[in-house]
């Protein structure tokens, strides 16, 4: 499979995991084991038309677009605000399902804030808005891995500035950049599981090791479902798009057995479906999915 394929499939299965999941946020697990989502469908939580994908893709895009050929964070900002304030970026026009720190970041860039200093800090500030959206920095291939993760953490810090959401991001780059260079998925996070324990081994970031520790065992894809939470914590959200794709064995199994884990579901279909897209490329997204997806082409 070549590069080209693999990114191609990362960014539209962030967007078809994202649209699958919209209908159904919020729900439990053991509601979703009653009827579980096994095709695009509408309605639900937010009352939208089949495919309609949620900020998660939009912010993605938002920073995929000032991808020139590094990120130019002030332009992401203004991405940001036009999206709040006029819908940009979204599939229908409007903004919808915001979390509480990426408004209130948004507030702040809006006021003339510097980009990297506009992110909460504190403890409750480590929900996964940031994680949603980091994808297109695992697509910095030229970049070595220092370079890459401290451009990560400062994409991380329009929104999420604590140490921990940047953490979850950076991991999260370490893994999908293996993955869209072709190493197997079980090998790339047990790779990324060591470099992570390299990287962060100091200060901000050493305090938080307790807190990936579980993703930095290499032990996480062994877990049971039951052990796997999937709720608005950027770290849930991590090891519960980490361990769908490792338990699986195709894009759609990964997408699914993501969305139907309940809670925070378009946000864990989104992380999972962008990590799936490389590992299994383009061509395995189904496409009764994406034909249904909203703005597809673009």
């Amino acid at each position: 499979m070549d590069r080209a394929s693999r990114v191609k499939g990362a960014v539209l299965g962030h967007a078809v995991g994202d649209a699958l999941g919209v209908p159904v946020e919020g729900l439990s697990r053991d509601r979703l084991r009653q009827d579980p989502v096994r095709d695009m469908r509408g309605g639900g939580s937010h009352g939208l038309p089949p495919g309609f994908w949620s900020d998660d893709t939009t912010l993605m895009l938002a920073l995929l677009d000032t991808m020139t050929p590094e990120p130019d964070l002030d332009q992401t900002a203004r991405h940001f605000i036009a999206w709040l304030e006029e819908g940009r970026f979204t599939p229908g026009g409007f903004a919808f399902g915001i979390g509480r720190t990426t408004y209130q970041a948004t507030l702040r860039l809006a006021a003339g804030v510097e980009p990297t200093r506009a992110g909460g800090r504190g403890e409750w500030s480590n929900g996964n808005g940031s994680l949603m959206r980091i994808l297109p920095m695992s697509l910095l291939g030229r970049l070595d891995e220092p370079a890459l993760l401290a451009m990560t953490h400062r994409a991380s810090r329009l929104t999420h500035a604590h140490p921990r959401s940047q953490m979850a991001c950076g991991l999260f780059v370490l893994l999908a950049r293996r993955i869209l260079d072709g190493v197997e998925p079980v090998r790339a996070y047990q790779e990324a599981a060591r470099a992570g324990q390299r990287h962060y081994d100091a200060p901000p970031f050493r305090d938080e090791l307790a807190h990936h520790a579980r993703f930095l065992s290499g032990e996480l894809p062994g877990l049971a479902e039951s052990e796997i939470a999937s709720g608005v914590y950027v770290v849930e959200t991590l090891e519960a798009a980490v361990w769908c794709l490792l338990n699986s064995g195709s894009f759609e199994e990964a997408v699914l057995r993501a969305v139907n884990l309940g809670g925070d579901t378009d946000t864990t279909g989104a992380v999972t479906g962008g990590l799936a897209g490389a590992c299994f490329g383009f061509s395995a997204i189904p496409d009764q999915w994406l034909r249904v997806l909203a703005k597809a082409d673009r």
